[in-house]
Order: structure tokens, then sequence, then C-alpha cells
């Protein structure tokens, strides 16, 4: 679920989710720091993970005040069982300061730029022999 557009009924929202949850889907709320994907969003609808939004993931890097807040987010998201994917990653030391915090995947050009399917194939081929 992305934070372009406003969610008018959060209950019914949940009911779907909750039925593709029961069907063995997981749900990710996306970009949650901007837009509208915020604290409602979280309270109301049964999600798996919590994607944090490039510019707030940016954040830990920043002032005391930020980082505070980052670290926060992701400790209530942990606190809530949920998977922490941190946007916008782009070298290890950015990576490993995410990590600290507890978040717990990453995406970003630290990973690989935009890819096609058969670029993509090959990524998770050579990660999976990597061991």
């Amino acid at each position: 679920m992305t934070e372009h557009d406003p969610i008018a009924d959060l209950p019914a929202a949940a009911t779907v989710l909750a039925a593709l949850r029961e069907g063995g889907a997981a749900v990710a709320l996306d970009d949650f720091g901007s837009g509208h994907a915020g604290i409602a969003w979280l309270r109301a609808l049964p999600v798996d993970t919590l994607k944090l939004d490039g510019e707030l993931a940016c954040a830990v890097l920043g002032s005391a005040r930020e980082r505070l807040v980052v670290g926060h987010v992701i400790a209530m998201a942990r606190a809530l069982g949920l998977a922490v994917v941190a946007e916008g990653v782009e070298d290890a030391g950015h990576r490993d300061v995410l990590a600290a915090a507890g978040a717990t995947h990453y995406q970003g050009f630290l990973c690989a730029g935009p890819l096609d399917m058969a670029a993509l194939l090959t990524l998770v081929e050579d990660r999976a022999c990597a061991g």
C-alpha cells in the first residue's frame, strides 16, 4: 500500500487486508513517514512490514533529534512485531546505522539500481549461490 492516496474507510480496508493475510499474502505499509502513510494507518491496518520512506530513513544520519525520531519509529514497528525495511540506502555506513537501530531489511542503490526481470533473476541467483 502506498502513501499517495488516503484510505477513506480504514475499517473496511483492514477487513480486506486481514482476508488477504489469511490467504497467505503479506502486507507492507510503504513510504511510512510521508504523505498519508502515518500512525493512523499503522494503528488501524493489519500489516507485516513497515517500509520507512527514504527521506525518513536518511534522517538517521542527521541531527540527534532526527536520529531519535527514526530510532523510535523503528522501535515502535519492532514492538508491534513488524519487519522494517529502510528505503534509499546507498552505502554500507547508512545500512549499518539503520541495522543498529533495528531495521531488518533495506532497499536502495547499495544493493542494486533499477533492474529488468533478467537482471533481477541473475542477482538473486548469484546471491543464492554465494550463500
